[in-house]
């Protein structure tokens, strides 16, 4: 095989031109992971979608809404901690 020649995993990494498609698929992978990541929160919360670093999270009712708002720092630092970078900045939660 020619040297000119890249793997389609180099080219997706590297491309700039794939720069948005590798934003959304770090964000899908937040939503799919999250249950892996937390799965205690599994029957109370459910992770929606991720636009710009903020995830949007479906919380069973408000007492638990009120809790996970409060543990809300520590949700993001583990999110981030899984994946050895920032993808999370902010949660908004809804029920």
């Amino acid at each position: 095989m020619p040297d000119s020649f890249k793997s389609l995993g180099d080219v997706f990494r590297r491309e700039p031109a794939f720069k948005n498609l590798r934003e959304v698929v770090k964000s899908s992978d937040v939503v799919n992971d999250f249950n892996k990541i937390f799965p205690d929160f599994k029957k109370i919360a459910t992770a929606q979608k991720v636009i710009k670093k903020v995830l949007k999270l479906r919380v069973e009712n408000s007492t638990w809404r009120s809790e996970m708002k409060f543990r809300e720092k520590e949700i993001i630092e583990r999110i981030n901690k899984f994946y050895n970078e920032e993808r999370i900045k902010q949660i908004r939660f809804s029920s």
